[in-house]
């Protein structure tokens, strides 16, 4: 250190206290500024980790649109799964099995006993064939007629 010099004038304590002042706001300055820069790369840290966070529930919500569009696929195979079992059950053709309906499987197998009854009832035997000609009675014959006219316009 230096010698001891007496400070006589204001002017004198002005320019110690002014270069002593400017290295405190110098040391002070710069402790914020550390702490600025630190916070500042924290919220850059936090802002990558919130892109990075709506990125992976962007990736989240287009996977969980797939399972719920593959959920959706799996309980209309499992629908038409208990259909066609039920059509082969009741002895329905399997053609009529998409037909089938109800909320559940105790609905869809009514359904289905209802649409059996319905066909069995329809059913006919055919009709036998009977030559025209000698010894045909002629009501029979236009009978047969109207059945084969009204099966050809069905």
């Amino acid at each position: 250190m230096g010698e001891f010099t007496p400070i006589n004038t204001q002017e004198e304590l002005d320019r110690v206290l002014a270069s002593r002042l400017q290295r405190e706001r110098d040391t002070v300055t710069k402790s914020f500024q550390a702490q600025i820069t630190e916070k500042d790369e924290k919220i850059a840290g936090f802002e990558s980790t919130i892109t990075d966070l709506n990125k992976q529930i962007e990736t989240l919500n287009g996977q969980t649109g797939r399972i719920t569009e593959l959920e959706a696929k799996v309980r209309e195979y499992e629908t038409n799964s208990v259909k066609m079992r039920i059509a082969r059950e009741t002895g329905l053709p399997a053609e009529l099995a998409d037909r089938l309906s109800g909320a559940d499987e105790e609905a869809m197998r009514a359904d289905a006993e209802n649409l059996a009854k319905l066909l069995k009832s329809q059913q006919q035997p055919a009709p036998m064939y009977r030559p025209t000609g000698e010894g045909a009675s002629d009501g029979k014959d236009a009978a047969l007629k109207n059945l084969l006219k009204s099966v050809r316009e069905q």
